[in-house]
């Protein structure tokens, strides 16, 4: 088994101090924890450095294969970058709270926090991001970490196409890491929680991007993936 870098083991020390603080204060002073897991908080932060050190290393990649990689890789490539950039600017609103600016009208009205960001919106009663991560991010996450690794390693066909186009596998420690993150948040039976388990996905993911199990295909010197 490969040893892991300084990177890795650091990222997961880091999940596990954001989970054992969240356990900590969750347990011995619920005002602590609210504090611990507030808007513009060190856990929100930490969610958004993950987010944006996962688009650095996309935008990283796409510039040094630009010359080398079909526009499908390419394509692929950036789109998580700006899907990345859009998700770290919507947990800060986009710095809305930062620099004082008023939310428009719109967003006053149909935001849950009154914020300029669109995964508080509410529709139907419910808010967007409850939605999304309730019914469709948890449903996607769990093909993407369940069934994509165990098909690549036994359909050539399906190993080709992933690699043309530049999507990464996740390895098996990183699977685990997620699976335990998802079942010792919910023992912290609060609202906020979904923060802390959002900071260490955030966190997970970027080792995913960084570190996949087929890394090869980020490499300029080895040729197209077949």
């Amino acid at each position: 088994m490969r040893r892991l870098s300084s990177i890795e083991r650091g990222i997961i020390s880091l999940v596990v101090l954001i989970l054992l603080i969240g356990y900590y204060t969750y347990f011995t002073s619920i005002p602590q924890f609210e504090k611990y897991t507030e808007e513009d908080g060190v856990v929100e932060w930490l969610t958004v450095l993950g987010l944006i050190l996962g688009c650095i290393v996309s935008i990283a990649r796409f510039i040094r294969l630009r010359k080398v990689r079909s526009w499908w890789f390419l394509t692929v490539t950036i789109i998580l970058a700006v899907l990345l950039f859009a998700a770290a600017g919507e947990e800060i609103s986009w710095g809305q709270r930062i620099l004082g600016i008023k939310s428009p009208e719109y967003f006053i009205e149909h935001n849950a926090q009154h914020e300029t960001n669109f995964h508080n919106l509410i529709v139907d009663g419910m808010k967007l991001n409850k939605i999304i991560f309730s019914f469709g991010l948890v449903g996607c996450m769990a093909i993407y970490l369940l069934i994509f690794p165990i098909v690549y390693a036994r359909n050539e066909k399906f190993k080709q196409f992933i690699d043309r186009s530049g999507i990464m596998i996740a390895q098996v420690y990183q699977i685990v890491a997620i699976g335990l993150l998802f079942g010792l948040t919910e023992v912290m039976r609060h609202g906020k929680r979904a923060e802390i388990l959002e900071a260490g996905i955030a966190l997970l993911f970027f080792l995913i991007i960084m570190y996949p199990k087929n890394k090869e295909i980020y490499r300029a010197e080895l040729p197209q993936p077949k």
